[in-house]
């Protein structure tokens, strides 16, 4: 008598695991981040183009030990006292960051925030174009069909800093709406000035 092992239902039954599988795992999505690159067309006028006043900008430097520091306006590189260390989160730069008034008395970030809140109320009756279109436009600093001056962040990170830590300022600003972010190199003034805070 000839003993034999019959794998046919092997088949079924592979089938069914692959079915499985496909509708109990959720799909991951990729993830991607907005990126806004500064336009250099020359057709476009003084007024459309990208120019940020000193109250307007903040700089930001990731450091070592999940340290962070920031500057309101230009770094004064001879006044050490103008770098701030604060922290991450809530209570950290994102409070600094909605916290900021400008020279004219606004609160650009906090503006931009309080109108993407508006917009996420509307996001039911929005198709995902138009509510990225309507979100852009905000970034950009067009609320309610005016137009107003935006922040622009300056990431600078050091040798010793983490990669996280860069992800983290790059969260912030999406998280606060900023359209408008550089990350930069640090320089040899921005490395004496930290020298002298005794950053590293």
């Amino acid at each position: 008598m000839n003993v034999r092992v019959d794998f046919t239902p092997m088949v079924d039954m592979m089938m069914l695991l692959i079915t499985f599988f496909m509708l109990c795992t959720s799909l991951a999505k990729p993830q991607s981040m907005e990126l806004s690159m500064p336009s250099n067309d020359k057709n476009l006028e003084d007024n459309d183009k990208s120019v940020t006043k000193a109250s307007y900008t903040i700089t930001m430097y990731v450091a070592s030990n999940n340290k962070l520091y920031y500057v309101e306006g230009q770094p004064k590189y001879d006044d050490p006292s103008c770098l701030k260390e604060t922290t991450w989160g809530k209570n950290g730069i994102r409070k600094v960051l909605q916290k900021h008034v400008t020279e004219d008395g606004t609160q650009p970030v906090l503006q931009v925030m309080m109108a993407k809140a508006k917009l996420d109320e509307q996001k039911d009756k929005m198709t995902e174009a138009e509510y990225s279109a309507e979100l852009s436009k905000i970034k950009g600093g067009v609320i309610n069909g005016e137009k107003i001056q935006t922040m622009t962040i300056i990431i600078k990170a050091t040798d010793a800093s983490t990669y996280k830590n860069v992800v983290d300022a790059l969260d912030e600003m999406q998280i606060c709406s900023i359209g408008k972010y550089v990350l930069d190199k640090i320089n040899d003034q921005d490395k004496k000035l930290l020298e002298e805070k005794g950053v590293k």
